[in-house]
């Protein structure tokens, strides 16, 4: 079932993480706990999966902020992931996500793509590169194969790591078990939400 983004407002974990969303961004001083936050991203990711939500890549597409994050641990002698304590990122390292859609052009398909970006002070370190989106799961596969770093403003590194152009070329022949991804279970207007490849959640939000 593809999901209403102006629907889903009506679940309890969808007002705790907006609130955390206004707070974070200054419209007010009432933050969730970080405890509460982590339960909200754990129901949000638990409905989506009850309800077998689904969401187009056209829903992510744009620029959002890393509002907040879970650490993990692996438990000893168990399988599987805990989850640890979750944080609000400093707003003094502000930290980017973006999504986007190259056109098709002849026989090249359309190809989505990834970006990710971070300050620290005046140093500026930017990442791109390829992605692949599978709707029915709402998982994104990607890889970074572009940096760039700046200092007051100026470039004074731009490469490609990875692999660059060869790693281009093989990204959408590789086994997505092999590749960092993202697994998307609440996505508004305002924010989206994500599981990633270690098991820690992450939450972003759209800057208004």
């Amino acid at each position: 079932m593809t999901a209403d983004l102006t629907s889903l407002a009506s679940g309890d974990f969808v007002t705790v993480l907006s609130l955390a969303a206004t707070a974070y961004q200054g419209h007010t001083n009432e933050r969730p706990d970080p405890e509460v936050v982590v339960n909200a991203l754990l129901q949000a990711e638990k409905a989506a999966k009850q309800q077998h939500l689904t969401y187009p890549f056209e829903s992510l597409v744009g620029e959002w902020r890393l509002c907040f994050v879970t650490g993990t641990k692996k438990v000893r002698n168990q399988a599987g992931i805990v989850l640890g304590k979750g944080f609000y990122i400093p707003k003094l390292a502000p930290t980017y996500i973006s999504f986007d859609t190259t056109p098709a052009v002849d026989e090249t398909p359309s190809r989505e793509g990834i970006g990710n970006s971070v300050q620290f002070g005046f140093v500026s370190l930017k990442l791109k590169g390829p992605a692949q989106y599978s709707e029915k799961k709402n998982f994104l596969a990607f890889d970074f194969l572009q940096m760039q770093i700046s200092l007051f403003g100026r470039v004074i590194y731009s490469g490609q790591i990875r692999g660059g152009k060869t790693g281009a070329e093989n990204f959408y022949t590789q086994p997505v078990a092999k590749l960092p991804f993202f697994a998307f279970f609440l996505v508004t207007q305002d924010l989206i939400a994500a599981s990633g490849r270690g098991g820690g959640l992450a939450l972003w939000i759209r800057e208004n």
